[in-house]
């Protein structure tokens, strides 16, 4: 135990292995069912909007700002560079990989031109969403390194609960469809739970990353605020409103945003 105390790489590794752990519990659901109603996965999707915006301030920019003003730094500069710099890095990203967004033919699928299957697009779709998570949950691990009072072990456990909690629809949305699709229960998720595997390799870089160059760190954490806030937006509020359920979508994203602040609020 006192190993993991001292050590915010380890304690990074094992808070991302717990997430990756909620992604497959909610790749699991196919066991159960081979559909999930369009209103529940609305919500769910609305949920973990929600949960990712309320992250992005409570656990990323905000102290990141605090620790920019404590270390005599202009106080918005890390954060603006930081954000954008994690926008324009997903934005990249979502050019280059090739995936495909649940509910879309194959011939709408992002990213270089390939003929891989449309079960792996399906799954590097999800993928990217865990990246910038993995990546925050890291930077808030490595943080508590650099000793800095707005950098606390209980934030940065809320931070990872909060993902942990609104990954169990990415993993049910990644596994149910492609049951759905003819796919065996066990293959379906294994192809859901392995959407969750770059969380542990993302947190562990970011971690990495910070307890190596402390003075990145108001970038670092206003990089994932970034990253995350492009998938919100980019994605996740897109596709929970798609059916028109408007209303619920919202609910759930009100509702995932209180939670993340109560968690962070309470915790941190």
């Amino acid at each position: 135990m006192d190993v993991i105390r001292s050590s915010p790489v380890l304690q990074a590794l094992l808070a991302t292995l717990f997430t990756w752990f909620v992604t497959a519990l909610g790749a699991s659901v196919v066991f159960f069912f081979k559909e999930i109603n369009r209103k529940v996965l609305d919500i769910m999707l609305g949920f973990a909007a929600g949960v990712m915006i309320a992250a992005s301030f409570w656990s990323l920019l905000n102290p990141a700002i605090d620790m920019a003003e404590r270390s005599g730094q202009i106080p918005w500069i890390p954060a603006a560079v930081g954000f954008m710099g994690g926008g324009i890095f997903l934005f990249l990203i979502d050019k280059v990989l090739p995936h495909l967004h649940n509910g879309f033919p194959i011939e709408e699928a992002e990213g270089v031109k390939t003929s891989w299957q449309r079960s792996v697009l399906l799954v590097l779709a999800i993928t990217l969403h865990n990246i910038p998570e993995g990546l925050a949950v890291g930077v808030a691990f490595g943080a508590l390194a650099v000793g800095l009072p707005e950098a606390t072990l209980g934030g940065a456990i809320a931070l990872a609960v909060g993902i942990g909690i609104q990954n169990f629809p990415e993993g049910a949305a990644v596994s149910v469809p492609l049951r759905r699709e003819g796919f065996s229960r066990r293959k379906a998720f294994l192809y859901g739970q392995a959407s969750g595997v770059v969380e542990p390799i993302s947190g562990v870089i970011g971690a990495l990353l910070v307890v190596s160059m402390h003075a990145i760190l108001p970038y670092a954490l206003s990089f994932a605020a970034g990253a995350m806030i492009f998938v919100v937006v980019e994605e996740l509020i897109p596709e929970s409103q798609r059916e028109k359920n408007t209303d619920l979508a919202t609910m759930g994203a009100m509702v995932g945003f209180t939670v993340m602040m109560l968690l962070d609020v309470a915790l941190g």
